[in-house]
């Protein structure tokens, strides 16, 4: 039966040519194939354009800069605003295209339309020139069609709650470049893939990989040492369907795609899912003075917002920003990601900057914008995770408000500030911590956003590493050649004492300290952890808290660290599994035998918690007994952020005893139950420690 279907489907596509334009045979296209699609017989090729006069398909040899033909689509060929021809006789591997379009050139209206410009297929699969990182091009982005040959045969995604997820956020370069890495093809998906078994034997169950779409690594700028510094974490985008060909080990020539493909199978068959970050607020074509190679010369007024003088908003804070809201924005957006999940396999997407995704075409906030809507609900998208950024560099800020329709999950800056806060000892931040260590309800009320909206994380790519906030008090961007000015000031971070590394033995052990407690409160946090790679062998970016353009042994993780750290790294995997082991803490339960609440705030003495603002303490209890068991799950998180000795008593127990399963005082701070604890209990300065049930 599929032999005939197939057989069918070719001879309905198998047509026969009706013209001849510059020597090739033609006729018109499928016109809801955007794209270039290799077809039996030919490749069909289709765009679109509100406002071109005029548009020609230009056909280049490889890696040539003048074309071999241009085909001028007739009137006839096009149906509303799209462009669609059949093209006879082409062999996908001996060509590249772009088109020119032709239109009216009115800057005050949003018009520049250049009929001498060749421009990139917003559809395309595949960017040519991009192939070498750090290559420099002429920047004339051409295309190459793409064979969608992968076999994903009856492979199946892990599915994994989002309540149960443990995200590691990557950069596929950063990740194993440096030698230290010892992989085969350092810098590459297939890198990752050889690290496959370090990520299982971490416990991390996502990962979340640093933008992968095509990005112009070269287009950034050069520091006062004379260096080329590059765009090394690609926030911009210039193709959103291809797949950034610099990161793969091999040549994939009209396979660009394949050893992604790969990669996200075997993490996935490993139990671990891939999200993409995804930059759709704004292009590499920056503003007026930006490089024109796509949407300006396509339709520069519909895919960008503009004031009313036709000038670029910058609400990105890199020269434009996609009008999201616009229906052929949305569309492309739409089709984008269902691209990536049905091609890809992708299990979820974090928005970069998600607020503009809420923007008017005029820059204004909408209560119901409709494509936050559209993703919500889109059929195709309705098993993946939609993660938002929910904020923007226009100031607008949404953490808690995001518009979900109960279907988005939010990285939780105020999780963050609040945390990061109280763990250095900020006086005030004991109410908030209790919040945030317990799902952070009064930003996600249950009823209104369930129970998986926020993403909790202390750190993440763009700021200090975990190690480099207890490490550093100021940034120390000089490198990125801004004069420092770049980056956050407000790190809420903390050098314990001492600027920069240190050899004091007293203050590397309460740096150490330090970390274990932002991780040990991060995984026996209600909601979903996220932390950055190399935070379990603290990895230290040396005080660069926005190493966006360093594309060396800042931005590289020094794997050697992992064999100096190795206790850190102990430690990391323990608290991972021990999050995983306790249901408690990551949902509700059925209630527990001994009467206590899913959740509860603690002070000194139980249930009765000190939100004082010179409070330093906080403890949290999860409880319940999960389905079948013959016991219940109680996990109490005690929390001393003050510099001297707490005393508190945990609640009294019918059934069981308290064990301590971490303190981080100890040199070893995973205790394992070691002894059951009775009456009052001890904290030690700047500690944490995490008590279960038995």
């Amino acid at each position: 039966m599929q032999k005939e279907i197939r057989a069918e489907v070719l001879q309905r596509y198998h047509m026969e040519p009706l013209d001849i334009i510059d020597g090739f045979e033609v006729r018109p296209g499928l016109y809801e194939l955007y794209g270039a699609t290799a077809i039996p017989g030919g490749v069909n090729f289709t765009i679109h354009s509100h406002q071109a006069t005029s548009v020609e398909l230009v056909l280049f040899r490889n890696e040539k800069k003048t074309p071999f033909a241009v085909l001028k689509f007739p009137e006839s060929y096009r149906v509303g605003n799209v462009y669609s021809m059949i093209v006879f006789n082409l062999d996908i591997e001996d060509f590249e295209y772009a088109y020119r379009m032709d239109g009216p050139n009115d800057p005050a209206r949003g018009l520049i339309y250049n009929k001498k410009k060749f421009l990139l297929d917003p559809y395309a699969k595949a960017v040519t020139g991009q192939r070498i990182w750090g290559a420099k091009t002429d920047h004339v982005y051409k295309a190459r069609v793409v064979r969608n040959s992968f076999d994903w045969s009856n492979h199946e995604k892990p599915r994994i709650p989002a309540e149960d997820l443990v995200i590691y956020e990557m950069h596929v370069r950063g990740f194993t470049m440096d030698p230290s890495s010892e992989v085969s093809h350092p810098g590459t998906f297939d890198g990752i893939r050889e690290k496959i078994p370090y990520l299982k034997d971490l416990g991390v169950n996502a990962v979340e990989l640093m933008p992968v779409f095509e990005f112009d690594e070269t287009l950034s700028h050069r520091d006062f040492h004379g260096r080329d510094l590059m765009d090394y974490w690609g926030y911009n985008t210039v193709c959103f369907f291809a797949p950034n060909t610099s990161y793969i080990s091999k040549m994939e020539h009209n396979y660009e795609g394949q050893e992604l493909k790969e990669l996200i199978r075997d993490l996935s068959d490993n139990g671990i899912e891939v999200f993409l970050d995804v930059v759709f607020n704004h292009t590499a074509e920056g503003n007026e003075n930006g490089p024109f190679f796509s949407f300006k010369g396509i339709d520069n007024n519909i895919y960008y917002m503009l004031t009313p003088e036709g000038y670029y908003y910058n609400f990105s804070g890199c020269g434009n920003t996609l009008n999201c809201n616009h229906p052929i924005v949305e569309q492309m957006i739409l089709d984008c990601l269902r691209y990536w999940v049905t091609n890809y396999r992708v299990d979820g997407f974090r928005f970069d900057l998600a607020t503009i995704l809420g923007r008017n075409e005029d820059g204004s906030p909408m209560s119901k914008p409709p494509l936050l809507q559209s993703l919500a609900f889109d059929p195709v998208l309705g098993g993946v995770k939609l993660i938002a950024e929910a904020w923007d560099a226009g100031g607008m800020y949404q953490v808690g408000s995001f518009p979900s329709w109960n279907r988005w999950m939010e990285w939780n800056g105020k999780y963050r500030d609040d945390m990061r806060a109280f763990l250095k000892g900020d006086e005030g931040k004991a109410s908030a911590a209790a919040s945030r260590i317990m799902g952070s309800h009064d930003l996600y009320d249950p009823a209104v956003r369930g129970f998986n909206a926020s993403v909790n994380f202390l750190d993440c790519h763009d700021g200090f590493t975990l190690h480099d906030l207890y490490t550093y008090n100021e940034k120390h961007n000089e490198d990125n050649d801004w004069g420092n000015t770049d980056g956050d000031n407000n790190n809420l971070s903390w050098n314990c004492g001492v600027e920069g590394e240190t050899t004091d033995p007293e203050v590397k052990r309460l740096r150490e300290r330090m970390v274990r407690n932002a991780f040990a409160v991060l995984m026996t946090s209600r909601g979903t952890p996220m932390f950055l790679m190399g935070d379990e062998f603290g990895n230290s970016q040396g005080g660069n808290n926005n190493a966006y353009c360093q594309d060396n042994y800042i931005s590289w993780l020094n794997w050697e660290d992992l064999k100096d750290n190795s206790e850190l790294h102990r430690f990391f995997k323990y608290m991972i599994q021990f999050r995983k082991k306790h249901p408690s803490i990551r949902r509700n339960l059925k209630e527990s035998r001994e009467g206590f609440p899913q959740m509860s705030a603690h002070g000194v003495n139980p249930f009765e918690p000190d939100y004082s603002h010179e409070s330093h303490y906080m403890g949290v209890m999860f409880a319940g007994r999960p389905t079948d068991a013959k016991r219940d799950d109680i996990v109490y998180v005690a929390v001393n952020t003050y510099w001297e000795d707490v005393v508190i008593r945990l609640p009294e127990l019918k059934n069981g005893s308290w064990f301590t399963a971490v303190d981080t005082w100890e040199k070893d701070p995973i205790v394992k139950g070691r002894g059951a604890v009775a009456g009052e209990v001890c904290l030690k300065p700047r500690s944490v420690r995490i008590f279960f049930v038995s």
